[in-house]
């Protein structure tokens, strides 16, 4: 039995409060500290919080004292989670890893530093050895992983089976976007309401640098890069939860016939499926066979919001196949994936 006392860095944005609602019962991890701004610190969690999750605020949690985001005020936690807006957490998560405090962060900072792992547990798990290379710390204690961004979750996780399968050469992809991915209170109403809007400031840079880093192979101390071009189109569109995907892929390997590539993606086993991670889907890429799935109201939530749905599998006109794939963007694609990141370091003994 696993038992790790955590801390959250940005607790009281929306976020922070997904990690809170996440770990309630956690079998190994139990929330100690709390850390959020100036105007949060010093008062007990339930008056600093607008809460808008869609349980009660656990009373053991609304009677903790906010802290500034300083390691002094985390001593006694085993790592934290980050749930920190970019404009502050390059230092703040610098400044716990060099206190020897694990950080595992939701935030875009250190995702493209050579030394810090970018993991989807199932994609690239292997990743987490660049923990050894950093310097965060003179004893390595502290050290920082993070989770991508939550369009590249679904896009990495849905060319997986096929990168093993058969090689990627291509990819174009349009994602449609839901208002929570913009934080709270997110898009104004005025911009978003029976309307679509086209363009997302600075996402798809990152969908196309992520997602070749989450899918390359580790070298010696770093990462090569998928070789494969990726062109993306990031839009907003007036879902709530969900963020779905519209992807034509060119195959390396050209499959003999579309009943390939459903085999390869419905018989791919995670390499990390033997561990018996309490975050893990039993189901972690599921492909759906009717034209009209997946749905962000039907299928969002399936196994806790965890998994990454596909479907519309088709041959393609221009590049090989085309499909859209799907998955909840502030679990999968935000604090679900931290806390499964935690879990797979903890399985993997760098959380200790």
């Amino acid at each position: 039995m696993h038992s790790f006392q955590i801390g959250i860095l940005g607790a009281t944005g929306a976020v922070g409060q997904k990690f809170i609602r996440l770990l309630q019962e956690h079998p190994w991890f139990t929330i100690k500290a709390l850390g959020a701004s100036e105007r949060s610190s010093g008062k007990k969690y339930s008056e600093a919080v607008h809460w808008i999750e869609p349980i009660e605020l656990p009373l053991e949690v609304a009677e903790i004292k906010v802290d500034d985001c300083d390691p002094s005020a985390f001593s006694g936690v085993d790592f934290v989670f980050s749930g920190l807006d970019s404009s502050v957490a390059t230092e703040i998560e610098r400044n716990f890893a060099e206190a020897g405090i694990p950080v595992i962060s939701n935030a875009k900072n250190y995702r493209m530093d050579e030394s810090v792992p970018l993991m989807i547990p199932e994609v690239n798990p292997g990743h987490a050895d660049l923990i050894k290379t950093q310097t965060f710390s003179s004893d390595g204690s502290g050290w920082i992983v993070t989770n991508p961004n939550c369009v590249s979750v679904p896009l990495a996780m849905s060319l997986k089976p096929l990168q093993d399968e058969f090689g990627v050469s291509s990819v174009v992809v349009t994602s449609m976007q839901s208002v929570s991915g913009a934080g709270y209170p997110g898009v104004p109403s005025l911009d978003i309401i029976a309307n679509v809007v086209p363009f997302i400031g600075g996402e798809e840079d990152k969908i196309q640098t992520e997602s070749a880093k989450l899918l390359g192979t580790l070298g010696s101390g770093t990462v090569d890069f998928a070789k494969m071009d990726i062109q993306a189109t990031a839009v907003r569109v007036p879902t709530i939860e969900g963020h779905l995907l519209s992807v034509s892929a060119g195959l390396l390997d050209t499959p003999s016939t579309l009943e390939d590539v459903s085999r390869a993606i419905t018989e791919w086993e995670s390499p990390i499926a033997d561990l018996d991670l309490p975050s893990s889907p039993e189901k972690p890429v599921k492909l759906y066979t009717e034209n009209r799935f997946p749905q962000p109201r039907l299928h969002t939530d399936r196994e806790g919001g965890m998994q990454t749905a596909i479907g519309r599998l088709r041959k393609g006109t221009v590049l090989d196949i085309g499909y859209v794939t799907m998955a909840h963007n502030t679990v999968r694609g935000a604090a679900g994936g931290a806390i499964l990141n935690a879990e797979l370091l903890v399985a993997k003994e760098y959380i200790k």
